[in-house]
């Protein structure tokens, strides 16, 4: 019997009980991270790294939830639990299943690039290895993120010299947070977004960030010339954006490897900087593991088990509701 099985639910751990990001309300949901297609609202009770506590709640609302630390066993019946760094977002994690010697993984969405706001990915060693393969395509290879940070710095500089006011976009939770991090206040003053504004609100208690000024009715077009706002993809275009008048756009996502993706919203300036493990990455993590056997879930897993079959792994793919980044989900988020 398969320690864990994946059901009409979720993925089911039936010794403890309990699944592991269900997309249907269940008695007790242990989850990776606070994006939504990973976090659902429904469920009793939720169990979560600590610093993904109050994100969950935030979005989810009044929930019941406790909180662990990075490594911390818990067991239920006899079934023994814990979090690990994935290094995808703030308080995201691994979750690694042990029963009578065996052991299962399973990443949610990692990345093994350190991005400065979260904690760094930890390889974990199993029998098991359920991953998440967004971007599983030899054709992603990111590059170090220092060369992007730079590149933003300095596109924001230029628009700052000529009093164009910079519109960045990026994920509300996790990429903004990430960008805030690198991006340079000495040029001038970051304006957010509300959304973005209220996650990196309940991120400050755990990470440093430069100061933000928040974007009311009451900020004019004058007020914000020449500075920087850091929003979600899906203001573009938007009555809210318009009345900024003209600005210069960005946007940060893995997706922008595609010029495609760039010309459907007519983006100014594609920086490719993504929050999932690359080809390489993905790779890495898989022989760091020392796994006998590996699932894949979301993003191009038929393609990416085959190439892992071809080596000589014993791989195969599930089928979940985890909704994979897409170059089209990507600009409406």
């Amino acid at each position: 019997m398969s320690l864990l099985k994946f059901t009409s639910k979720g993925i089911y751990c039936s010794q403890a009980d309990v699944y592991l990001d269900p997309w249907k309300g269940v008695n007790k949901a242990l989850i990776t991270h606070g994006h939504s297609d990973h976090a659902r609202w429904g469920s009793k009770h939720y169990v979560t790294n600590e610093i993904n506590v109050p994100i969950i709640k935030h979005r989810l609302g009044s929930i019941s939830v406790s909180g662990k630390k990075y490594g911390e066993s818990f067991n239920i019946n006899g079934v023994k639990f814990s979090f690990h760094p994935a290094g995808h977002v703030p308080g995201s994690s691994q979750i690694r299943v042990e029963y009578r010697g065996e052991v299962w993984v399973f990443t949610g969405d990692y990345k093994t690039q350190k991005d400065g706001i979260s904690s760094p990915f930890e390889p974990i060693k199993c029998n098991t290895f359920i991953t998440e393969c967004t971007f599983g395509l030899p054709v992603f290879q990111w590059e170090e993120p220092k060369y992007i940070y730079a590149r933003i710095n300095d596109w924001w500089a230029k628009n700052q010299s000529g009093k164009i006011t910079s519109l960045l976009m990026g994920y509300s939770l996790g990429k903004i947070q990430r960008l805030l991090k690198h991006i340079d206040p000495s040029i001038g003053k970051i304006y957010t977004h509300g959304a973005t504004e209220q996650m990196t609100k309940i991120l400050r208690q755990f990470i440093d960030f430069p100061d933000t000024h928040l974007i009311t009715r009451n900020t004019t077009k004058k007020e914000i010339e020449g500075n920087l706002i850091l929003a979600p993809p899906a203001v573009m275009g938007s009555t809210w954006v318009k009345k900024f008048g003209h600005l210069s756009t960005g946007y940060a996502s893995g997706w922008m490897a595609f010029r495609g993706a760039r010309r459907r919203r007519a983006i100014d300036h594609a920086f490719v900087l993504s929050d999932h493990a690359d080809w390489e990455g993905l790779i890495s993590t898989i022989k760091n593991t020392g796994c006998e056997n590996i699932i894949t879930t979301h993003g191009y897993k038929d393609i990416f088990a085959q190439y892992l079959c071809e080596q000589g792994w014993n791989a195969r793919t599930e089928k979940t509701q985890y909704e994979a980044e897409t170059p089209e989900k990507a600009l409406v988020e």
